[in-house]
């Protein structure tokens, strides 16, 4: 295997990792700032109302995200591992 190919196949390996949390990262952000201004307009600092909002943003977007998220990591475990003799170089 190459540098190159090295170089190629971690990269390859970033982007999936990147693109699988960015939408839970995204429904993680979104929820943390809804929660942030209700907790400027009411004036409410309680730690369990700032957690609970996410978590429950986050299960949500997990349960609906999720095959969508298994499709995508199998075919990338499926072009990874379909073709040994790429690595064999």
């Amino acid at each position: 295997m190459t540098p190159q190919a090295a170089v190629d196949l971690i990269r390859q390996a970033l982007m999936a990792t990147f693109w699988l949390g960015a939408p839970l990262l995204a429904i993680g952000f979104a929820a943390s700032i809804v929660v942030s201004l209700v907790q400027v307009a009411t004036s409410m600092q309680d730690a369990a109302f700032a957690t609970i909002p996410r978590l429950v943003a986050f299960l949500i977007g997990l349960l609906v995200l999720m095959p969508w998220m298994l499709e995508r990591s199998m075919r990338y475990a499926a072009a990874l591992l379909g073709d040994f003799s790429r690595y064999a170089h």
